[in-house]
């Protein structure tokens, strides 16, 4: 339960009907299980004590003796149990009989909530037996004990006030106002549904979508128990079919007529950010009571997946749609900008590496849109002391297989006569060494522009923008930044891609081995020939650093988070000892706070997800704000500063 992480679990052992002791047996079977499995909530489906399709035997006082018995011995069971249940039983409340869900906890019975919305249509017939929840909360008497009975209740833990959990009951998701949705804007963060829901041709899907469409909406979890084996088949069969959903995402399904059980590790205060961020999502516990019960925090197993691409989809098919979909986006709004501008030319500067790449292929992409000649593209190389053959042919048959407009400027004299003016040495590899060249390239892009009536496309990616990876009124800096919302992981497979669908063998062939080369600025003299600066080995790896811009970014974890979320991604991965991975994350926050100033004056370039760094869009922060909360917080987390 820590870090916001909790397991949680739906079960549907298989049942006899009105049989209650072997179900509640059961019942307390499953419950110890799920206790020792680590689970800290189980949730069973609708009157799972006496079986949902006791029809008219709901009239008869043995059965329901025999159903407030069961739940009597679930309490007991459940005092040395560390686990939340919900069950669901007939309940008599004043003469009147209710189809409730009991919460259950450490032994005591924390409330009851009753169903809303009672179908009775088709196969349905439960108005005939039940009686719809009241509008009131109340207390009634039930084992012995005055507990709280209602639909409006929430039953939050102690000790991790992000798990605040609601009840409803099956048919109440169907309805169009679902208790569900109050309870989240009262506050609930998990979401249970006990089901008895029989299985027809489709319904799987549909109910499959309901779900994930109800947890997304209500920035939730949801859990939703179904009836399964051994109810009766007289008109109807029960399949079972389990589901877990989180703000949208299917983490957990038992199939229909599968095991009857699904688990998954929650991420509370993801969901929590999430709200936070939305302001459409608008509180209201108005008419709500909180139970609150206490559960001592530990340690979850982090047992669902995080991946270390969290920019990138795993699977092969949708990354290319991803791709595809990026690539048009990127196009679009530079086409876009071009037609706005009256721009004659495109022009860019083009080193052989995978930033400049990319942006050539979406002027390329864009140029197609407006149906104008890529000759319209003016692609400048611009050769200086660490240029090497290797990326100055890459660039030049790139440029040849796209048919755009090619040229080279040496700015080896102009950096020499810069250097001269402001009495820089050339043998002084310092920060200045390298920035005036940044500085000059961007100089011959920006008045090339002016001279051929042009825009200048910047090619700096999101990585770089995250970390200040560029050269302040160097390459810093573009009339319109065509990957400012890509990261580096995601640059990578967006030009592999390009390479999967190239015309020719000639381009894919050189898409291919500007893939392979490493990625540098080469600002730094070449050693015989070859590259001698790798940006990764002076700001670390770039899938490092993307996977802590995510977590950072996008749901506004701390580092004591991150780091645990990180060490779960990138396990088994021998190059990535803890050591590392704190050495590169704080790494990450310290350059994030100190570049800020380079963000706040950033070009405007097209959102292509949900994790960009635009001034103006969706991330504005202060250029002289402190790290020091987030350093402190890893400082304790991994106390060996120089590791």
């Amino acid at each position: 339960m820590k870090n916001g992480f909790l397991k949680v679990c739906t079960l549907s052992p298989a049942l006899r009907v009105a049989d209650c002791a072997y179900n509640t047996q059961e019942t307390i079977a499953a419950m110890q299980q799920a206790a020792q499995d680590g689970a800290a909530l189980a949730v069973f489906p609708e009157l799972g004590l006496t079986g949902y399709t006791c029809s008219d035997l709901f009239l008869q006082q043995p059965l329901l003796d025999a159903a407030e018995q069961g739940l009597r011995d679930i309490l007991r069971a459940s005092e040395t149990l560390e686990l939340v249940a919900v069950v669901g039983l007939p309940v008599r409340v004043d003469g009147a009989l209710y189809n409730c869900a009991a919460v259950v906890c450490h032994g005591a019975l924390l409330g009851l909530v009753p169903k809303t919305h009672l179908p009775n249509y088709a196969e349905f017939y439960e108005l005939r037996h039940f009686t719809p929840a009241p509008a009131e909360t109340r207390s009634v008497t039930l084992c012995g004990a005055s507990v709280p009975f209602g639909t409006d209740l929430l039953f939050r833990c102690r000790e991790m006030p992000d798990f605040c959990l609601g009840v409803e009951i099956c048919e109440d998701l169907w309805a169009p106002l679902s208790p569900s949705t109050r309870h989240a804007l009262a506050g609930a963060t998990v979401l249970a549904n006990l089901s008895a829901s029989d299985e027809t041709v489709g319904k799987a899907e549909y109910r499959r979508q309901l779900v994930g469409q109800q947890s997304a909406r209500l920035l939730s979890a949801y859990l939703y128990a179904d009836a399964g084996h051994g109810e009766s088949t007289t008109d109807m069969v029960f399949a079972a079919h389990d589901l877990i959903c989180e703000n949208g995402a299917l983490l957990a399904e038992a199939k229909p007529f599968g095991t009857g059980r699904a688990e998954a590790v929650l991420d509370l205060g993801r969901m929590q950010c999430e709200r936070r961020r939305s302001t459409t999502f608008c509180p209201n516990a108005a008419g709500h009571t909180t139970v609150p019960f206490s559960m001592p925090l530990h340690e979850t197993a982090l047992t669902r997946p995080v991946s270390p691409t969290p920019f990138v989809p795993s699977d092969a098919a949708a990354r290319a749609e991803r791709c595809e979909l990026i690539l048009e986006i990127q196009a679009d709004g530079l086409a876009k900008r071009l037609e706005h501008a009256h721009a004659r030319t495109a022009v860019l500067g083009i080193s052989g590496g995978l930033d400049s790449c990319l942006a050539l292929l979406v002027a390329v992409r864009a140029m197609k849109r407006l149906q104008r000649p890529m000759q319209d593209i003016l692609a400048v190389t611009m050769p200086c002391f660490g240029t090497t053959k290797r990326t100055r042919s890459n660039a030049e048959i790139l440029c040849q297989e796209l048919g755009v407009q090619f040229t080279e400027i040496s700015i080896t004299n102009t950096v020499r006569s810069h250097f001269a003016d402001i009495g820089q040495s050339e043998s002084v590899l310092d920060v200045t060494f390298e920035n005036g060249q940044a500085r000059v390239r961007t100089l011959e892009l920006m008045d090339t522009a002016n001279r051929t009536g042009g825009l200048v496309v910047g090619t700096g990616d999101l990585s770089e923008l995250a970390l200040g990876w560029a050269t302040y009124n160097g390459d810093h800096m573009s009339m319109y930044g065509v990957n400012a919302g890509v990261p580096k992981t995601l640059v990578r497979h967006l030009v592999h891609y390009e390479a999967d669908i190239a015309a020719t063998d000639a381009l894919r062939t050189v898409l291919l081995d500007i893939l392979d080369t490493p990625v540098s600025p080469e600002l730094l003299p070449a050693k015989d020939g070859e590259i001698a600066q790798k940006t990764e080995d002076l700001v670390g790896p770039y899938e490092l650093h993307d996977f802590y811009l995510y977590q950072v970014l996008r749901f506004g974890f701390g580092p004591a988070k991150i780091f645990r979320l990180a060490k779960a991604a990138f396990a088994g991965r021998p190059e990535y000892p803890d050591s590392v991975l704190y050495k590169w994350l704080r790494n990450f926050y310290w350059r994030f706070f100190a570049q800020q100033f380079k963000r706040s004056c950033l070009p405007d370039g097209p959102k292509i997800g949900s994790v960009t760094l635009s001034p103006r869009g969706d991330w504005r922060m202060p250029s002289d704000a402190c790290a020091a909360l987030w350093l402190a917080e890893l400082e304790q987390l991994f106390p060996q500063k120089d590791a």
